[in-house]
């Protein structure tokens, strides 16, 4: 008997092309399973205005709520995610079923590199991470809010005359757009959000789900997995939600696991950043003690509000 699932996301061109890259694996992996691919439009997407802090702040769920809500009423069988944009805390009736290989993890700069860019040049970014980065390495720059999907983006960059666009280097990468790059930033400089570039794929935890876990394991990466783990422990024990001022990445070496936590006020001046080693084995002991060092430091005075766009 075949069976199909059906595999539901959110309706940007990234988010869809996430997807296409993770069926092209399924399908060569499960010939017998016939996957369907549908998308579902989310407060993020609906709203294309409102800043994505307020949007959070409202319970509004920006981009992953209504996937969620879709898989709990059964019109899809699995959710695929950008697995920063998932909150920390599982929705009931739903797990994580695996993480795949993660993609680039780091943020890039488009239309100029950070020594290039002129002073007073603006750059677009809504996150407030990044504008706290951003002003951090050059305060003489002005930071711009900016919405939508990757390509108005860039298309807005370049109507607007801005010197500059940061990036996701994953979204870019995903969409063949990795020639609009002209900086990618290390991310032990300059650490982007937690499980950036990482996808999460959900599913019911019903009895009738479970086959589902067996069919998906095939494109599980434990490495990919351990490392976001680590990251978003870290983002919950600093009590911080998708769009707050907290950057992280881990990697797994051998029988270590590396994880650097920064926290910057989004005005620049100020930034807190712990770094720390720990076992693979339990990745949120390491969260959770990064995060409490960076509290020590004073982290959570550092959790405000952007500064008023020029």
């Amino acid at each position: 008997m075949t069976r199909t699932v059906r595999v539901g996301s959110r309706g940007s061109r990234l988010a869809r092309a996430m997807v296409a890259e993770l069926l092209d694996r399924l399908r060569a992996a499960h010939p017998d399973v016939v996957w369907t691919q549908h998308t579902v439009m989310t407060a993020g997407d609906l709203d294309r205005t409102t800043a994505l802090g307020e949007l959070s702040a409202s319970g509004a769920g920006v981009f992953a709520s209504r996937v969620e809500a879709a898989l709990l009423a059964g019109e899809v069988d699995v959710a695929v995610h950008s697995l920063k944009d998932l909150p920390i805390q599982t929705t009931p009736g739903t797990v994580l079923a695996v993480v795949p290989r993660r993609h680039d993890v780091r943020d890039a700069l488009c239309g100029a590199t950070l020594d290039t860019l002129p002073g007073g040049a603006r750059v677009g970014t809504s996150a407030p991470r990044r504008v706290g980065q951003l002003l951090r390495a050059r305060p003489d720059v002005c930071p711009v809010p900016v919405r939508g999907n990757v390509p108005p983006r860039l298309r807005h960059m370049r109507r607007k005359g801005w010197g500059g666009l940061l990036l996701a280097a994953a979204g870019l990468r995903r969409l063949g757009l990795s020639d609009q790059i002209t900086q990618v930033l290390d991310p032990w400089v300059w650490p982007p959000s937690p499980a950036q570039g990482a996808l999460g794929v959900q599913i019911r935890t019903g009895a009738e789900d479970a086959w589902l876990r067996g069919v998906l394991s095939v494109v599980h990466d434990a490495a990919t997995e351990t490392a976001v783990r680590a990251e978003r422990a870290l983002l919950a024990a600093l009590d911080g939600g998708c769009y707050v001022p907290v950057g992280a990445t881990a990697v797994v070496r051998g029988a270590s696991l590396r994880l650097l936590g920064q926290v910057t006020s989004v005005d620049g001046r100020r930034s807190v950043r712990v770094e720390r080693t720990g076992s693979p084995e339990d990745p949120e002991a390491l969260g959770a003690g990064v995060a409490g060092e960076l509290r020590e430091r004073g982290a959570a005075d550092l959790f405000a509000g952007p500064p008023t766009p020029a």
